[in-house]
């Protein structure tokens, strides 16, 4: 990947980081950084024999921190959808591309394997520690991030009578979604609405090109949608919070 993007400065290259082993993963994101990754990928899954929090990997976050480089999560990171799901006595549906595959409408529904890593980080103090550390959840939709933020914030209220770490957090769940992730919402989605709910520093643009998910009209859809937004989130939206993301890269 990294040679892939020598070819041409606008090409950011990100490399996939594997948290199975601790020690592997802490070993990989130095080899990842000193190589020239603008961002480090990891699954959007737990691993089987630890958290994606667990106090080993702190040397992770603190090296993408220093090198400002940014952790993404990535549709097809995690688990796909159980294909129990798919016997229900119907006739079969087509995929996005008119096949069989796993990228169906009730896939797109349902942000599952999105939403569960970034709240561990912020609930075990992740983001708190590393207050500079940026986190892109990618590819993934964002219509589910305003009910996230709040429902994150509900739990934390809930909660914090009981639990030490609660008590440690510097900010609210959604003040460190504000602060620290940024996320990219489906042409097909109301940005507008989404930007209104989250803040203006959350969403940012993405067309997947060169694949066809994208739709083909993104910059009109997303227009229409962002038609009663103000200048400065229309702007944040198509270049700043992608910089932000991305940092040092940039």
């Amino acid at each position: 990947m990294i040679d892939f993007c020598s070819a041409d400065e606008r090409l950011l290259p990100v490399c996939w980081v594997r948290f199975g082993d601790i020690d592997t993963a802490v070993a990989l994101t130095r080899e990842a950084i000193d190589s020239g990754a603008a961002a480090l990928m990891i699954p959007s899954i737990c691993p089987r024999h630890h958290g994606p929090t667990h106090i080993g990997l702190d040397p992770v976050w603190a090296q993408a921190r220093e090198a400002g480089s940014s952790i993404v999560f990535h549709v097809g990171g995690g688990r796909p959808m159980d294909e129990t799901y798919k016997q229900n006595g119907l006739p079969p549906v087509p995929d996005f591309h008119g096949g069989d595959a796993n990228f169906l409408g009730v896939v797109h529904g349902d942000p599952r394997g999105a939403d569960a890593d970034p709240a561990t980080m912020i609930f075990d103090g992740v983001l708190d520690r590393f207050e500079s550390l940026k986190i892109g959840v990618i590819e993934q939709g964002a219509a589910w991030v305003p009910g996230w933020m709040r429902s994150m914030d509900s739990a934390a209220s809930a909660f914090i009578k009981n639990e030490e770490r609660l008590q440690r957090l510097s900010l609210k769940p959604s003040e460190f979604v504000a602060r620290q992730v940024r996320v990219t919402p489906y042409p097909h989605e109301d940005v507008g609405w989404i930007i209104a709910n989250t803040g203006p520093g959350i969403c940012m643009f993405s067309s997947d090109y060169p694949h066809v998910e994208g739709g083909r009209q993104p910059l009109r859809r997303f227009e229409q949608s962002l038609a009663d937004t103000d200048a400065m989130a229309v702007d944040a939206f198509y270049a700043a919070n992608f910089a932000d993301l991305l940092g040092l890269s940039v």
